[in-house]
């Protein structure tokens, strides 16, 4: 076990010292106990590593907002173990985390598994929402679903013991790091640069994921150059925990014949090495992945625009929301395009993106001047934002309450109305 500073994460070691390290890292809301079932078996060939998120399992509660923040605390504790090169197998979130070491530092990875893992997951709306339940209702509504998306029915009902224990791991969790790691899904996307991961992956799903199914799992097995598919038959989202021995089997098998040594030049530096060409996929007992995998189309990339216009565009995304923001400039035509450019690049590209403030405190300005103003319609989706931006209800009441003195009571009153209905709809857990 470990004493955990800020920029570390919590973990313990199983296996030989002297043997090869082998990371399993944790999905949202789990702790390092998930892998309990693989770490026997793993051991006999590898030092095991597990780590908890922050937050997580009696971790310090130290929010992480980025999976690039994840990453680089997990590489500090393991830079301060003296450990360097490592194979790495990651569920959900923690997949997201193993993408980023591949892309950013694949000189440290020895080989590569990502499980019910995506290179988007959902959309940032999705995670800002969930955000905004946890702020309002804490975790006791997201614990409560968490066996529907993550067991099958069957196995949920045939294991109770399990199932509450998985309610358990959420409710304990920090909410804090819950809506921290939320953000860092919201902002995960590495579809346009799967290809240049280089080192051989195990791409690994069950085959009723309901959350990143084998969609998506097809989606970076088409990407990624040297990337295998295993479609875990009977399980569902925690596919280590629903079929333990199935999925112990193909990491055993794939982090035995997959692992890429470092390579070293005539300089003493290490060299990444060209991706391979991906091998046809020969089908290991007793789970038989999938053989062949249809190209998946990928992401145009958007077309040239200034740089502020990009910049407006992506705040505008995070603060009101892709749907909101599809919604607009869908309905831009040849008279108000011009007007959609210009708030993009300016409100949002200037404004909303200058240091000076944060956003929550944009938020609280912006509610203040709509109530002054009376534009109750821009009232309603910036109430919206500012649930995505941190605000809470309470804080948000506030700000009508001091709206109130100094703009008006009338103008509160209708404010109060709108802002009522908006809180009502974001903040109700969806069963």
């Amino acid at each position: 076990m470990s004493e955990t500073p800020m920029n570390s994460l919590q973990y313990r070691f199983d296996g030989p010292e002297d043997a090869p390290v082998l990371i399993l890292g944790p999905s949202l809301g789990t702790t390092w106990h998930m892998w309990d079932r693989q770490v026997p078996e793993l051991m006999k060939q590898w030092r095991v590593f597990r780590f908890d998120l922050p937050g997580h399992g009696g971790a310090p509660a130290h929010p992480a907002g980025s999976v690039t923040d994840l990453a680089a605390r997990l590489l500090a504790t393991l830079d301060a173990l003296g450990v360097h090169r490592f194979g790495y197998a990651g569920c959900a979130l923690s997949g997201a985390v193993g993408a980023e070491l591949a892309l950013r530092h694949p000189e440290r990875l020895a080989s590569l598994a990502l499980i019910a893992a995506s290179p988007r997951f959902g959309t940032a709306d999705e995670f800002r929402q969930r955000g905004v339940i946890v702020r309002t209702n804490g975790l006791d509504p997201i614990a409560r679903t968490s066996p529907e998306r993550w067991f099958t029915g069957g196995f949920a009902a045939a294991q109770p013991a399990i199932t509450e224990w998985a309610v358990q791991m959420v409710r304990t969790t920090d909410p804090g790091c819950y809506i921290a790691s939320c953000e860092a899904l919201a902002a995960f996307d590495v579809r346009a640069e799967l290809s240049r991961i280089g080192v051989p992956t195990l791409v690994l799903v069950g085959s009723d994921d309901q959350v990143t199914g084998p969609a998506e799992a097809r989606t970076l097995v088409a990407g990624i150059p040297d990337a295998r598919l295993a479609v875990v038959p009977g399980a569902s989202h925690l596919v280590p925990v629903e079929q333990p021995a199935a999925v112990t089997d193909l990491l055993v098998r794939h982090f035995s014949t997959a692992w890429q040594p470092a390579f070293e030049s005539t300089t003493g530096q290490t060299a990444i090495p060209a991706a391979p060409v991906k091998p046809v996929l020969a089908a290991p007992a007793p789970v038989a992945p999938v053989a062949e995998i249809a190209p998946a189309a990928m992401q145009p990339e958007p077309a040239g625009r200034p740089d502020r216009y990009e910049t407006g565009l992506k705040v505008r995304r995070e603060v009101l929301g892709d749907a909101h923001v599809d919604r607009a400039l869908a309905s831009a035509d040849a008279f108000s395009g011009d007007f959609q450019e210009f708030i993009t690049r300016y409100a949002w590209g200037e404004i909303w993106d200058r240091p000076g403030l944060d956003r929550r405190a944009r938020s609280c300005v912006t509610l203040t001047a709509l109530v002054a103003g009376g534009h109750l319609d821009e009232l309603a989706f910036h109430t919206r934002a500012a649930l995505r931006n941190g605000l809470t209800p309470v804080e948000i009441k506030e700000v009508l309450l001091q709206a109130a003195v100094y703009c008006g009571v009338p103008a509160a009153n209708s404010a109060f109305k709108v802002a009522q209905q908006v809180i009502r709809e974001e903040t109700t857990p969806q069963e």
